[in-house]
């Protein structure tokens, strides 16, 4: 297998050998701030109250448009039902680190009730790849947030980016299936059976109108939408050398505060009603890094400069090391789990703990177990990757 390093385009990215910036700065902030930042880990019922009533909102929509004119269910479809799923979009991710509820259980449901508006099942699946998204960030074959290759070939000027942009969520719901397939289980089809069983209510007994204003306002809230500046905002560089991005804005407030996402990243188990809090506690560590303040802008920035696309992520290059060092690492990617309060992606890192380097070598997709990097190494300054820069 070629590693992605090696492929035709790849030189575009931005390649570092650094250890991820997340894990060093949370061990920063806890020798120095620990007691005050711990008293924020939890969860918030908050979440959960504002997903009832997003989701009970959605299906009154939908029923209301039933027999709109085309124009007008269009027009609810991107202004409505684009914000609304795009908040439920949101939710699922906040849900995923088990953040709404105390029990993992809890969490889970509410995240199948919040899928039933969106009418592409991805509750369970989305849970999986975001832990890996969190263990795996920036590592090729692990961290399925970052565009292929390819998408950063053919994606090249405005108008592809354009398209690019347009059909995003789809592109972000695909991608995952074909870099780090998982297998189907038991969860997986009680959430397709669950939103496809809701997808044939809607239509039988509402229309197909009210059918497409829920599917169009996924579709159209994850693409050209201004509440779907957030997937483009979180990661890709602005500011070479970052690889993370908040977001401080109003649109927090429709979002679950996912724009606070350096804070989410140095501490995912703290609710995103309590993230401003940790930035209060050590506005040392995060006012000095480049943060958005519109992500209509974001968007707008990623077509129009010539210098962004797909290209503009940062990967983290493979590293030779022995088996012991290996078996390190994957202890490593077991303590963040933990620290994550990430109970799927823990269960992963013991079943690779259990089953050595050839495990860890089938679950990076059948890279060399001897070319891994090590997360936790010390920060290695690139020369290339200055954070004083900005593009």
């Amino acid at each position: 297998m070629v590693a992605v390093a090696d492929r035709p385009g790849a030189s575009r990215f931005l390649w570092v050998s650094s250890g991820e910036p997340h894990a060093i700065r949370r061990r920063e902030l806890l020798s120095k701030y620990g007691e005050q930042i711990r008293k924020l880990y939890g969860y918030d019922h908050a979440t959960a109250y504002q997903v009832i009533a997003v989701v009970i909102t959605q299906f009154i929509l939908a029923y209301a448009v039933r027999d709109w004119d085309w124009w007008k269910v269009w027009v609810a479809a991107y202004v409505l039902s684009g914000t609304l799923n795009q908040n439920l979009f949101c939710a699922q991710h906040e849900i995923s680190h088990f953040l709404a509820f105390k029990k993992p259980s809890y969490n889970k449901l509410l995240a199948l009730f919040g899928n039933l508006p969106l009418v592409v099942p991805v509750a369970k699946k989305f849970r999986e790849y975001h832990h890996d998204h969190h263990i795996f960030l920036g590592i090729d074959g692990g961290d399925v947030d970052l565009p292929t290759v390819l998408e950063s070939n053919w994606i090249t000027g405005f108008f592809s980016k354009l398209f690019f942009t347009f059909i995003y969520l789809s592109i972000y719901a695909v991608r995952p299936l074909v870099v780090r397939p998982k297998a189907v289980t038991l969860g997986d089809f009680v959430n397709w059976a669950m939103v496809i069983g809701v997808d044939v209510a809607v239509l039988y007994f509402w229309g197909v109108k009210s059918l497409v204003y829920l599917l169009a306002g996924s579709l159209l809230g994850g693409g050209l939408h201004p509440m779907a500046g957030h997937l483009i905002a979180e990661h890709y560089m602005f500011c070479r050398g970052q690889e993370t991005y908040s977001y401080y804005g109003p649109l927090n407030l429709l979002s679950y505060n996912v724009g606070y996402h350096n804070e989410h990243h140095d501490f995912p188990q703290i609710p995103q009603t309590r993230l401003h809090k940790l930035r209060e506690i050590a506005p040392e560590y995060y006012d000095s890094l480049y943060a958005h303040t519109s992500w209509c802008w974001v968007l707008w920035r990623f077509l129009v400069d010539p210098s962004m696309g797909p290209w503009s992520r940062m990967h983290r290059v493979l590293r030779e090391g022995t088996p012991a060092a290996n078996e390190k690492f994957i202890a490593g990617l077991c303590q963040t789990a933990t620290e994550s309060n990430a109970a799927d992606a823990k269960k992963s890192c013991d079943t690779l703990l259990s089953g050595g380097v050839n495990a860890l070598q089938s679950a990076m997709g059948g890279k060399s177990a001897g070319r891994l990097i090590n997360p936790r190494a010390a920060p290695h300054r690139d020369e290339n990757a200055s954070a004083n820069y900005k593009d």
